[in-house]
């Protein structure tokens, strides 16, 4: 394994494999987050990342980042955020998505991916910010990478200041910020029009999703999004 990718793997949570709906044909959206340090925006990659963009989208419709914080910060690696509050306490979880690193995307700088475990299949809240190309956590032909979702788009700046705050290892975290960098919101900005499709694994990857009935998620969609949902059925 190389050092960089066991640099990142301890600072990850650890998480149990689930499913996760299926989401094909979408147009890009926007999210702003807005910590303590300044905000930044990212373009979410929802036809390379369907599945992880869903996720994504899932938790900051219910306010789960807010609150939450960036608990590693490496100038010369990433900055990690998205599981645990002011308190340094894990935050529960929804369960874990399948790993779409071998997407086509690679991890440059401006990258957003998802955390994950030793586990492929283990990412859930969790995701990172490249701050320099760590082109070795990209998926190779015999191994699962960390999956690229999206890309900072305005205020790498502040995504920069947030990765050179002084930092501390403490409580069995490496590079944890001494003063928190708290992410405060975290907004979706912008949706193009189009119709909106759940593909045929949606079936397959939602049995045993327990957070959310299918018709709630299908409200979900609608009422973010403004658009149609085409299914299969009910």
């Amino acid at each position: 394994m190389p050092r960089s990718i066991g640099l990142l793997l301890v600072l990850l949570a650890a998480a149990q494999f689930g499913g996760c709906p299926i989401l094909t044909e979408l147009n890009n959206p926007a999210a702003r987050v807005t910590t303590t340090e300044g905000s930044f925006v990212i373009e979410l990659d929802a036809t390379a990342a369907p599945v992880t963009v869903a996720n994504f989208l899932q938790y900051a419709e219910d306010g789960f980042y807010e609150g939450t914080v960036f608990h590693a910060a490496d100038p010369n690696a990433v900055i990690v955020g998205g599981g645990f509050g002011t308190d340094l306490r894990e935050i529960g979880t929804r369960p874990p998505i399948i790993n779409e690193s071998d997407n086509g995307l690679s991890n440059d700088r401006g990258t957003v991916a998802m955390l994950r475990t030793e586990a492929p299949n283990s990412a859930t809240s969790q995701f990172f910010v490249n701050i320099v190309d760590n082109l070795d956590f990209d998926a190779t032909p015999d191994e699962l990478g960390f999956a690229v979702f999206g890309r900072v788009v305005e205020g790498l700046d502040v995504v920069d200041q947030i990765a050179n705050v002084p930092t501390e290892e403490r409580d069995g975290f490496a590079n944890l910020p001494i003063d928190p960098v708290v992410i405060e919101t975290v907004e979706v900005i912008g949706w193009s029009t189009g119709e909106i499709g759940l593909s045929p694994e949606f079936e397959e990857y939602w049995q045993g999703v327990e957070y959310r009935s299918r018709v709630e998620f299908r409200n979900f969609l609608v009422n973010l999004l403004g658009a149609a949902i085409i299914t299969g059925g009910g």
